[in-house]
């Protein structure tokens, strides 16, 4: 596991100028603390023997000019470096999350990952402050008690009596205090990803009416937080009863050996008053509780963002996709395992180019793994994802990207306009390509009548489910790519706007290779060829209308219309067998207008 120590040094590294410029400016304030209980002894006893006060006067104003200095630039350090820090430990942990595709998974739900990336981040990196903080009081305290001793080796014995019962104290805090933060930090992340999780699907629990329930299940482990909390309190509590009454016992034992020394001629009367200001400074090491508790929550959080940091991500290929490629997909011995799942089972598939494959199976067959392989969002544990003869993991992320384009069931809506949306993974898109983007994906007619066209702000642009997945389709067209992934991108679509955009799709990407997560039996009817999913290998693959003469085939598509998969739009899709065949029927010739191809890959099992 990457240490935690070694994930804020790495940071540190990048804002090295503010973390010098704290130190520095802690360092020099220090000196000018610790010297100016010095100048005032000076400046007392001159006053008292009736000499020139001036120069330890002087001495006094400069000295504390430049603790105020040192003060105001160490302030200005700490929020640059602290700043620079939490936002390249929230890039690290963004940046491999991404990369390593654990956004949303169990390990890390998207609630939990988003705590991380926000508290946990900036606890990490409060890390170093808290450390210059600390360490600067530290220098202090240890400056104060070698001022003490150098004043009388009797004030220097009494107050080194108290070190002992101090760093007792501190190693009872951090060795109780660690497991306990990062408990705390953890149970706030699971209510964190219950509560984003119910959020996503409030209007689902609120037609269910099962909001109580539903606030149950989030607040559930609220008694574990407020448990955690309460032994976080109590070791507060009683690590600062402890330090409360240590601080004050130690400061007796020295003024009475301050006065003492002070009646038998050992020390004047100004020296007596630096040992006051001494003894202050020396207990700043007694008092770093708040520092303490700082440090340990900055460990717990160093912790929980290198969770996330070590996982294991793609290494990004060298090779440019080859010139004249027009987007051929092959899988060879693709397998893919979740846990103790055989997820797909030595899948061999060649899409040929231009060809639109519709995939089709029942719930948990593989299919949006297999169309997660397509663009390298998912790796295969074994096997080989290729597009035209050239490994994915040989392709560097521009030309992996630039070839496959991805649009979703639900589309993020990034960007702050229409046109952002659609331009947002090709900023240099020009106003023609998102148009034209558009129009292929069928959204400019609802596009052009939006109160400001395409420069409508997203906030302001009443969009339904069907539209917002039209515009996440365009964003897929907009980079031109060779191969367009479909995962489930048109289910929020009626029957007749998914035939519309499928014949645009067709006679403006006619080269493009398309591949359909398909649930609807109209959709697979209008695709060139149909990859059958059947426990996580191909059972079939050829056209619809060949597949059609199996029963099972048929079956699938009228169980799917009632299952968990039917999606959105229920009342467009058939609910028998019957209904079914006829729905194929009337749908057959616009698969053949899109150039069946009445053939069957040979890679492939046979129909049973």
């Amino acid at each position: 596991m990457t240490s935690p120590q070694r994930l804020v040094w790495d940071a540190t590294a990048r804002t090295r100028g503010w973390f010098v410029l704290a130190s520095a400016t802690a360092v020099l304030g220090s000196a000018g603390t610790l010297a100016f209980p010095w100048a005032m002894a000076r400046a007392l006893d001159a006053v008292v023997a009736r000499r020139s006060a001036t120069g330890p006067v002087l001495v006094c104003a400069a000295l504390l000019a430049l603790v105020v200095t040192t003060g105001a630039l160490q302030t200005l350090a700490n929020g640059g470096y602290g700043s620079g820090t939490v936002a390249t430990l929230r890039r690290s942990l963004a940046r491999r999350a991404l990369d390593a595709g654990v956004p949303g998974t169990a390990d890390f739900p998207a609630g939990d990952l988003a705590g991380r990336l926000s508290a946990g981040c900036a606890q990490a990196g409060a890390a170093g402050v808290t450390l210059v903080t600390a360490s600067a009081a530290v220098l202090t305290s240890f400056g104060g008690v070698v001022a003490l001793w150098l004043l009388d080796w009797r004030i220097g014995l009494c107050f080194s009596l108290g070190v002992p019962p101090l760093v007792l104290i501190a190693r009872m805090f951090m060795n109780r205090g660690s497991g306990l933060f990062l408990q705390y930090q953890e149970t706030q992340g699971r209510i964190s990803a219950l509560l984003l999780e119910a959020l996503g699907g409030a209007r689902t629990i609120g037609a269910s009416g099962t909001a109580a329930a539903e606030t149950r299940r989030v607040l559930e482990p609220l008694p574990e937080l407020s448990r955690t909390g309460h032994r976080v309190w109590a070791l507060q509590r009683d690590t600062g009863w402890q330090v409360g009454l240590l601080i004050p016992a130690v400061e007796v034992l020295v003024l009475c050996a301050g006065g003492l020394a002070l009646l038998h001629g050992d020390i004047s009367a100004g020296q007596l008053a630096a040992v006051v200001g001494y003894t202050a400074l020396a207990m700043a090491a007694l008092d770093q509780l708040d520092a303490l508790f700082a440090l340990g929550m900055s460990a717990a959080g160093a912790r929980r963002v290198a969770e996330v940091v070590d996982q294991s991500a793609p290494a990004p290929g060298t090779r440019p996709r080859p010139a004249g490629g027009h987007g051929t997909v092959t899988l060879s011995g693709v397998t893919v395992r979740s846990g103790s799942r055989l997820v797909l089972d030595a899948v061999d598939l060649t899409v040929p180019a231009g060809t639109a494959l519709a995939v089709v199976g029942r719930s948990g067959a593989g299919k949006s793994t297999l169309a997660a392989l397509i663009g390298r969002l998912r790796e295969p544990d074994t096997g080989t994802v290729a597009i035209d003869g050239v490994p994915l993991r040989e392709l560097t992320p521009p030309a992996l990207r630039a070839a496959v384009g991805y649009a979703f069931e639900r589309p993020a809506m990034l960007g702050t306009t229409v046109a952002g949306m659609i331009a947002f993974a090709r900023p240099d898109a020009s106003h023609e390509d998102v148009v034209a983007a558009a129009g292929a994906a069928r959204a400019d007619d609802f596009i052009t009548r939006l109160p400001r066209g395409y420069e409508t702000p997203l906030t302001d642009a009443p969009l339904s489910g069907g539209e917002v997945q039209r515009l996440g389709l365009a964003r897929a067209l907009v980079h031109h790519p060779a191969v367009i992934v479909l995962d489930d991108a048109l289910s929020s679509l009626d029957t007749a706007t998914e035939a519309r955009v499928d014949s645009a799709l067709a006679a403006a990407w006619s080269d493009r290779t398309r591949l359909l997560i398909a649930h609807r039996v109209s959709t697979a009817a209008r695709a060139d060829l149909v990859a059958w999913l059947e426990d996580g290998r191909i059972r079939a693959l050829g056209p619809h209308a060949e597949l059609w003469q199996l029963g099972d085939y048929r079956a699938l598509f009228a169980a799917s219309s009632t299952g968990p998969e039917a999606g959105a739009d229920h009342d467009a899709r058939p609910t028998t067998e019957a209904e079914a065949d006829h729905e194929a029927r009337a749908t057959s010739e616009a698969g053949a207008d899109h150039g069946t191809h009445e053939h069957v890959n040979p890679h492939a099992q046979e129909p049973v």
